[in-house]
């Protein structure tokens, strides 16, 4: 009732917010303080540009990785190719496929139609996916709806190979490679040591090519049927197959002998070969029995490490079939 004072709420206690109170009229806590300049759009988190960035380190992350697995042929690496002719280029040549996957509401044409037939063919998995995700698996590359995975590759031991020759009771013949870094060349060498009966190629852990795609592809299948080791030291692996009675004999444009004039052809032989610019590392020519060279006429400086290993190997077997050396 009026007047009551007493009742609840009626006045209001010194101190509360509300009302004139002496001092600074509670604007303190309501004051801004400085935060410094306003970042730059990309580094505010909820801004559209800054997730626009992320999106793309992260496409760039994944590419990197793919082109690393790509690159180094690493056991675990998976490597995709992207694209509707290297898909079916791949497949053509049987390339071993993990999983196909094809675009949701693809546009259809002959390379697709292709690619559907010998999927059903083959039983290979066949997985329809949103092209978001088709961009994810390939990091970003141009796919045209079209792309697939291939399984890690199981390499052999360095010591395998020359067990494969005793088990079969043949000659051995091995081929190493040393730096070369280029796929088609590793697969023409690994076509090559198939079509002349070698047992099986070598590469180094580090800084060489490995069984990608594009080294299946250029090996026309051969792959399949002559075994990769990789070592962990090129030089070491030399070394044992000299113990094991092997003659290590390197290929160089500087060698001590013509190839045709060696006389250890016949024998058990390592084949190795550097790439076409630096040749063999020092440690690997130290390592060799015997140095050779391949004549060719003085224009040309070098061959490249497939056509190099083509012909030395062409030029053991035959010195195996007659023998000896000319």
């Amino acid at each position: 009732m009026a007047g009551n004072s007493q009742r609840r709420g009626a006045m209001r206690k010194t101190g509360t917010k509300k009302g004139m109170v002496v001092g600074s009229g509670g604007q303190r806590r309501k004051a801004l303080k400085g935060k410094g300049p306003t970042p730059k759009a990309e580094e505010r988190p909820s801004h559209p540009a800054a997730r626009k960035a992320a999106a793309a380190r992260r496409a760039e992350e994944r590419a990197g990785e793919a082109r690393r697995g790509a690159a180094t042929g690493r056991p675990g690496a998976a490597e995709t190719v992207a694209g509707r002719n290297a898909v079916v280029e791949a497949l053509r040549a049987d390339v071993p496929v993990k999983a196909l996957y094809v675009a949701e509401r693809i546009d259809s044409d002959d390379r697709v139609r292709e690619v559907l037939k010998v999927a059903a063919e083959r039983g290979l998995p066949l997985l329809e996916a949103p092209r978001s995700e088709l961009d994810r698996i390939t990091g970003g590359a141009v796919h045209q709806g079209l792309a697939l995975t291939l399984p890690p590759y199981e390499y052999a031991d360095p010591a395998d190979l020359v067990a494969a020759a005793s088990d079969a009771g043949e000659v051995p013949l091995i081929v190493a490679l040393d730096g070369v870094t280029d796929p088609r060349n590793l697969g023409a060498v690994v076509r090559s040591a198939a079509a002349f009966g070698a047992h099986g190629v070598v590469v180094p852990e580090r800084r060489s090519a490995g069984m990608t795609a594009g080294a299946w592809k250029t090996s026309a299948g051969a792959a399949a049927r002559t075994p990769v080791a990789k070592a962990t030291n090129l030089a070491r692996a030399l070394r044992a197959y000299k113990d094991a009675g092997l003659f290590v004999v390197g290929l160089d444009g500087a060698g001590e002998v013509e190839l045709a004039a060696a006389e250890v052809l016949d024998q058990p032989v390592c084949l190795v070969v550097g790439s076409e610019g630096a040749g063999m590392s020092r440690i690997v020519t130290e390592t060799c029995d015997l140095v050779v060279r391949i004549p060719i006429v003085s224009s040309v400086e070098s061959l490249n490490a497939g056509v190099a290993a083509g012909v030395a190997l062409y030029e053991i077997t035959r010195a195996r079939a007659a023998g000896g050396p000319r």
